[in-house]
């Protein structure tokens, strides 16, 4: 883990800290944590760790069992499945809102995002991890959706939790070349080529997630056409 400097405010540094940790993949899905390690790791008391423990909690990042002390918590397929039937409708949202309302500066974030992402190193779990949350939020960002943005943190925590547990590389040929479809069309501002191309992206995406918790995908996919029938 990085370095921790001890804070002022450590109650709300200490939560800050093990957040961060744990949605960039530091501390993974399913891995304990002990209140008197974390302490001694971290120079502070078990009073804040305690209490950060608690707000992870609420966040819905850390699971408390009786007699088995508190971990990171682990995404079901069910959920999974869930999570990216939602985030196809709202990446879809997103890509189109963009397409109508980015800004020149917006086009500069996008574009800089996607050309970070494909420089990173494809081997780099969780660089590529970072880097492909920071290209859909800047997609986000571009929407100029306030409410859209604030749906969006939430979906973003729950796609960093399957993603480490998963470890689905973000470096997939399907992948990165619909990322350059999508900004293709918001850059074009045709919201429509950019809706589908963001929704192909996640089903792409969460079909490999899904094969990898080794559940049925065909939520995430649409049901392939009826045979015309025999004159």
């Amino acid at each position: 883990m990085t370095e921790f400097q001890r804070p002022r405010l450590v109650r709300e540094d200490v939560y800050q800290y093990l957040r961060r940790a744990v949605l960039e993949g530091e501390i993974l899905p399913g891995e304990r944590l002990g209140e008197v390690e974390l302490g001694q790791q971290l120079g502070v008391s078990r009073t804040p760790i305690r209490e950060a423990i608690m707000r992870l909690a609420q966040d819905g990042l850390l699971v408390a069992e009786a007699n088995k002390g508190v971990r990171v918590r682990s995404v079901t397929a069910e959920e999974a499945r869930d999570t990216y039937a939602v985030r196809e409708e709202l990446d879809g949202l997103a890509a189109a809102l963009a397409a109508t309302h980015h800004t020149p500066a917006d086009a500069l974030a996008l574009r800089t995002a996607l050309a970070t992402l494909n420089a990173a190193q494809s081997d780099d779990y969780r660089e590529q991890t970072a880097l492909d949350l920071a290209y859909h939020r800047a997609m986000t960002q571009a929407a100029h959706n306030a409410a859209l943005s604030d749906l969006g943190r939430d979906l973003e925590q729950r796609i960093a939790l399957i993603k480490h547990q998963t470890r689905i590389y973000n470096a997939h040929p399907d992948t990165a070349q619909q990322h350059a479809d999508i900004l293709e069309a918001v850059l074009g501002r045709n919201a429509e080529a950019a809706r589908e191309a963001a929704r192909l992206h996640v089903r792409t995406f969460g079909a490999l997630v899904l094969g990898d918790l080794h559940t049925p995908s065909t939520a995430l996919v649409p049901p392939a056409p009826a045979p015309s029938p025999s004159p």
